[in-house]
């Protein structure tokens, strides 16, 4: 990271930025270009690592796109505001997570496990949901390999 002085190292403070962050996004390969996604998303973490969970389709470019390389980037942040600096220049105050690792399709309880935590993250703790839609889903986990944290604070 380039700028040292902004990085989040504190592995509590990593997971407090994804608590509060409300849309990670996916990077996946994709020719000629990258595929960038949006998801509502639930995550757990332990050990020093960290699962993202989120659902979708069980066909379409995102789905396909995984099966084809399942290694991706995801990326999640909390914008703050615009801030006016002393030398009359603006930023913008922020935090971010982003990491790497692998996505796979899960199934059977590690599919409801992850749809308990994307329904916690996202308000609805405790949300019963028909087990004929959860059948209907596909629910994925990326395991991160690698990742990092970011704030700019003036």
């Amino acid at each position: 990271m380039r700028r040292t002085d902004r990085e989040v190292t504190d592995f509590s403070e990593i997971l407090d930025i994804l608590r509060r962050a409300d849309t990670i996004r996916l990077a996946l390969h994709d020719e000629p270009y990258p595929y960038v996604v949006p998801l509502s998303f639930g995550f757990e973490a332990s050990d020093g690592k960290i699962a993202l969970y989120f659902h979708g389709a069980k066909e379409g470019l995102k789905h396909e796109l995984i099966a084809r390389n399942p290694y991706v980037c995801a990326e999640a942040d909390i914008f703050h505001r615009y801030a006016d600096l002393p030398n009359g220049e603006v930023t913008t105050e922020y935090e971010s997570v982003i990491g790497f690792g692998r996505c796979e399709r899960v199934t059977g309880e590690e599919a409801a496990k992850g749809a308990d935590l994307l329904c916690t993250h996202c308000g609805h703790d405790g949300y019963v949901y028909d087990s004929a839609a959860l059948e209907a889903t596909a629910v994925y986990r990326v395991t991160l390999e690698r990742f990092s944290g970011k704030r700019r604070r003036v």
